[in-house]
């Protein structure tokens, strides 16, 4: 391995990022490897990420015993779990009110599951996308409440729901929210708001996802029924066999892979292997994994299926797949989901091409945030845009799909994804307090509001507005953050067989990235529909497979297509390429940049 530094000057980088090495204390890296039979460069991945040497045994074997902290740490926790048991130990009818996404379906499963383990069952109730949006509203709560309902929980959603809960309060119906996104300093009514991210809490736990959240809370549940006596004639649930729920919930919510959540996913990812969950095996066999589960399979395999019912299907497959442990059930459902995930991508790719027409349409309006709307897109797929905006320009995006109301009126149902330094929900709820919004809310990274058709342009002024300031104190600069560079010969199999146990990386733990110098293009075509696959070959003579997804219409793409003997620096993470029963390794290219006229 060499220093990045050489390769960071690169002024023809072909995405236009600056590639930069990430912060390493070098003393740190060094005080990291001695002792522990690390290699350097696992040293330094591992002071980069501010690994010390205090922090590093926790790091490397991230526990729950270390790291799960006391439930009734939290606000409101104790209420909350006194009355979720008190319903279970009185048999009163339960219903769990979900968010649509896969933090909300895993967090609905969790309680299922902890119910059903000790004979009872829960009701699973996840609104509609499109025709009740997010969060509770009043219809379906009084709905459920002359049901037979006594007690709603409500999971990855809740905490700005104000009309909906207080709708619930004069009816008489509990209400006990778990949440994980952002409060305002007024609460709604509830018997219970469990949010590490309250204004009153400390802030401690702040990152963890809704399904980080159900899990405590299941956790303190389950302690008040031990003290209570319930577990004296019959056997208490593990409660650890269901982190593999906890573990999907907790990497596709993009949370940072840090402290708890480290625990949860490093655990969880453990759980899933074991393939004891009948809806993530079906689902696992359906989508074609065949290997050792890891983030990735959770994030890009696993949660885009979960995530296809909301979008474009029904909206409770999800949480009914995770739930049940019937294989006939799950295999039904996981099938189901698969072809809401292929229709899914194509209206995904149908709404894209739109947005980034209307992009390119204001190519010389200068500004910190990507806006566009569009009338009939579907809700369903706005999010999984905003976030190929986002990543296209570094630069926060809002996709707003416009539709016309029976009464003429037009609403705009939106979703957000934001970069690093730029907190979109902060924006989104202080457009929401300064009526700009009928609803909206979300954390630092994500956002989702509805917004009234004639509000739309002061909306988008008042977001460029807000997001400016921030952007002002802290310039957004497109940057490629680098570990090291390497030769074509240094990917060796041995070095990402070591990296691979400073998982699982996610936000919080990027994966390294490397630059790989000097590689020219020995052979490069297309594969699917628009990938650019590669083979390199350095001075050393040793080759390298190579792959750029979704690069075939970018200038990377061409440039590698029609590069054949040039030199590049190619940027990049290393992964294990399995193929008729042997090992090599793969480059998953970032970015490159001609090293030289050839």
């Amino acid at each position: 391995m060499t220093e990045p530094a050489a390769f960071l000057n690169v002024a023809n980088s072909l995405s236009g990022k600056r590639w930069q090495a990430r912060p390493c204390d070098e003393r740190q890296a060094q005080a990291l490897t001695q002792g522990r039979g690390l290699p350097e460069i696992v040293g330094r991945v591992l002071a980069a990420r501010g690994v010390t040497e205090d922090s590093c045994e926790t790091f490397l074997n991230p526990t729950l015993k270390a790291l799960l902290p006391d439930p009734s740490r939290f606000r409101d926790m104790d209420p909350a779990a006194e009355r979720i048991a008190r319903a279970i130990r009185d048999g009163e009818p339960v219903a769990v009110f979900g968010d649509y996404d896969v933090d909300g379906a895993t967090s609905a499963a969790l309680l299922r599951r902890f119910f059903r383990s000790l004979g009872a069952d829960i009701r699973v109730y996840v609104p509609d996308r499109i025709t009740e949006g997010y969060g509770p509203n009043a219809p379906a709560l009084l709905r459920l409440k002359g049901e037979g309902v006594r007690l709603v929980v409500t999971v990855d959603c809740g905490i700005s729901a104000f009309a909906a809960l207080e709708a619930a309060a004069e009816a008489g119906l509990d209400v006990v929210v778990l949440d994980h996104h952002a409060a305002e300093p007024r609460l709604p009514p509830a018997v219970a708001l469990v949010n590490p991210n309250r204004l009153d809490e400390d802030g401690a736990y702040r990152t963890l996802c809704a399904a980080g959240v159900t899990f405590i809370t299941i956790v303190a549940i389950n302690r008040v029924l031990r003290t209570t006596g319930f577990y004296r004639d019959r056997a208490e649930p593990n409660l650890m066999e269901w982190l593999d729920i906890v573990a999907l919930g907790t990497v596709c919510d993009v949370v940072p892979l840090t402290g708890l959540n480290r625990a949860l996913v490093a655990q969880g990812l453990k759980v899933m292997a074991r393939r004891a969950n009948p809806g993530l095996a079906a689902l696992s066999d359906v989508a074609g994994v065949k290997e050792k589960p890891d983030a990735y399979h959770a994030g890009y395999v696993l949660g885009p299926r979960v995530n296809a019912g909301g979008r474009v299907g029904a909206s409770d497959l999800g949480a009914r797949l995770l739930s049940t442990d019937d294989p006939i059930e799950a295999m039904e459902l996981a099938q189901r989901l698969e072809g809401h995930n292929a229709e899914r991508r194509t209206i995904e790719q149908a709404v894209l091409d739109e947005a980034l027409e209307r992009v390119a349409a204001e190519a010389g309006r200068t500004t910190d945030l990507v806006f566009v709307t569009g009338v009939g897109w579907h809700p369903g797929v706005i999010g999984i845009v905003a976030a190929r905006l986002k990543e296209r320009y570094s630069r926060p995006a809002c996709v707003v799909a416009l539709e016309e109301t029976a009464d003429g009126t037009v609403i705009g149902k939106a979703s957000g994804r934001s970069v690093r330094g730029v907190d979109l929900g902060a924006a989104v709820i202080a457009a929401r307090q300064e009526g700009l919004l009928l609803a909206g809310g979300g954390h630092r990274m994500a956002a989702g509001f509805t917004v009234a058709g004639d509000k739309i342009d002061a909306l988008r002024d008042f977001l460029h507005s807000r997001i400016s300031e921030q952007v002002a104190s802290a310039p957004l600069v497109p940057t490629l953050e680098l570990d090291g560079a390497l030769s074509v010969g240094g990917a060796s199999v041995g070095l990402v067989t070591t990296l691979d146990k400073l998982g699982p990386y996610g936000t919080g733990n990027a994966e390294p990235r490397f630059a790989i110098a000097d590689a020219r293009i020995v052979r490069a075509d297309v594969v699917g529909a628009n990938h650019v696959r590669c083979i390199l070959q350095g001075n050393d003579g040793a080759r390298l497979k190579a792959i750029a997804f979704r690069a075939l219409d970018s200038d990377m793409g061409q440039a590698l297509l029609t590069g054949r003997g040039t030199p590049f620096h190619l940027a990049g993470v290393l992964r294990i390429d399995r193929w008729n029963g042997s090992e090599g390794v793969q480059l998953l290219i970032d970015d490159a940049a001609p090293a030289r006229s050839a």
